[in-house]
């Protein structure tokens, strides 16, 4: 198997110095930047199975950073660490495209998890090949998605959730059963799935006339066959 490739950019050696322990100490391979603009580079150039990125950066913060990436088509997750623990610094992040979020002083078992399980997900634990549902169609071997011929533009987290919602179309997904399938043991609060499914909508239905996504109040979701 593989090393996994760890991206981290964080400016506190002290932090920096914890997670290289760390993780090194589990046969990862981690590179590391110290600012904002040497971590876009270094995301840009290298071959990563997932980015660590502290919000607050010299040169370039941690939500420009994430986003810049987005917009240049990286699709490696990125679990951003933050100081600021508050609703709208998370939202803000998943906003700029990270897949995962957690709060400084964080434990290191619970972060290994959160890694653990983006890798999973963005690897793919699942046959490769087309999954179709309407006038969906992902592609698990290139992490793609069509609505209608149209390519989506999704973050690592929201195509995963979409493929659940495929596979279990078309059933009702409760949120407990999304919230276990994407973080397993280590679960976030609701905030981080809410905007998740904030940023699917407007990739998935706000382009187009019929909505797809259908909210089932006090459950969960489900995806509505349409013609477009």
């Amino acid at each position: 198997m593989a090393l996994t490739q760890l991206l981290i950019v964080e400016d506190n050696p002290d932090v920096a110095g914890i997670l290289a322990d760390f993780f090194e100490s589990q046969g990862t391979e981690v590179d590391f930047a110290a600012n904002g603009e040497l971590g876009y580079k270094l995301a840009l150039d290298g071959c990563f199975d997932l980015i660590i990125l502290d919000l607050m950066l010299p040169k370039m913060d941690g939500l420009t950073v994430a986003k810049k990436l987005r917009q240049m088509g990286c699709t490696t997750p990125i679990l951003m660490l933050t100081a600021l623990d508050d609703k709208q610094d998370l939202l803000n992040g998943f906003a700029s495209g990270a897949d995962d979020y957690l709060a400084k002083p964080f434990d290191l078992d619970v972060l290994n998890a959160r890694v653990t399980a983006l890798i999973n997900r963005h690897q793919g634990k699942v046959a490769r090949g087309v999954l179709k549902y309407g006038s969906l169609e992902l592609d698990t071997a290139k992490h793609q998605v069509y609505r209608g011929g149209k390519k989506l533009a999704l973050t690592p987290a929201c195509y995963q959730i979409l493929h659940y919602l495929m596979h279990k179309a078309p059933n009702i997904v409760k949120r407990e059963e999304l919230i276990d399938e994407l973080w397993g043991d280590t679960p976030p609060s609701n905030d981080i799935l809410r905007s998740h499914m904030y940023q699917l909508r407007n990739q998935l239905d706000k382009p187009f006339e019929t909505p797809i996504l259908i909210t089932v109040p006090k459950i969960g979701f489900k995806l509505e066959l349409t013609s477009n």
